[in-house]
């Protein structure tokens, strides 16, 4: 499922607009502001994909850790979780305190 950063409401994996408010969910989900957040910030040195347990074959092979400019959006094409996409970004920082 992926949660709309406007509205909260969640939306199908395979959505593309918020089924409440219609926003753009490859802009405005929760993971892509999280994803621009990251690659924006200069403290953020890489991004690492994480996936749950219970992840897909095709997510599991997503794992892994990602130059800011090269990491796969959410939710993973051909994600099988009949619950949907688990996998989450995790910033890997150059500095852990100013």
């Amino acid at each position: 499922m992926q949660t709309c950063s406007k509205c909260n409401a969640q939306s199908a994996d395979t959505s593309a607009q918020c089924k409440s408010c219609n926003a753009d969910l490859s802009i405005y989900s929760t993971t892509a502001v999280a994803l621009k957040n990251f690659t924006g910030n200069s403290r953020v040195r890489n991004i690492r994909l994480v996936v749950s347990g219970n992840a897909c074959p095709v997510c599991a092979t997503y794992e892994g850790t990602y130059a800011k400019d090269a990491v796969p959006g959410l939710p993973i094409e051909g994600c099988s979780n009949p619950e949907g996409c688990h996998c989450f970004y995790e910033p890997m920082l150059t500095e852990l305190y100013p």
